[in-house]
């Protein structure tokens, strides 16, 4: 199964994640696209483009989801998406570069939802460390080993 289309939950993808991913669609000629809320600028090719969709919840996630095809790729951080994304039999990556599984998705999404009520209590449980140079290394390097295996 070869990956046909690489889909980027984009509104709060790093650039850096992004400028890899812009080098990775020309260098194997696949298709990039990029949802988000709000209108972005990529570069000219005809292997990326970018869609905007409206504003509001989970709008770009729920057109990713509709979109999507066994076997294409899905860079977010948004961990129900990934769930739904694993679940229909495409790829989800996160742009630290963790690979969401079959086997790993069930136990994220029980820390996620867990997360959710200790902060709804009031606690207070601070937020991810900021994207580091090794995180993006990390993402280059399983983005490669993917594509590799395509």
């Amino acid at each position: 199964m070869s990956t046909k289309t690489i889909w980027v939950d984009a509104d709060a993808c790093p650039r850096a994640v992004k400028e890899i991913l812009y080098r990775a669609a020309e260098r194997k000629g696949m298709t990039l696209i990029l949802v988000a809320n709000q209108a972005l600028r990529t570069p000219p090719s005809r292997h990326i483009r970018s869609v905007q969709v409206g504003a509001g919840f989970d709008v770009a996630d729920n057109y990713i989801a509709q979109h999507i095809s066994p076997g294409d790729l899905v860079i977010t951080a948004d961990i129900p998406l990934a769930a739904e994304v694993v679940e229909k039999g495409a790829l989800a990556l996160n742009p630290r570069g963790d690979l969401y599984t079959e086997e790993n998705i069930r136990q994220r999404l029980n820390m996620r939802d867990f997360m959710d009520t200790l902060r709804a209590s009031g606690v207070d449980t601070g937020g991810p460390a900021s994207f580091s140079q090794a995180d993006r290394r990390e993402f280059a390097n399983q983005l490669d080993r993917l594509l590799a295996q395509r």
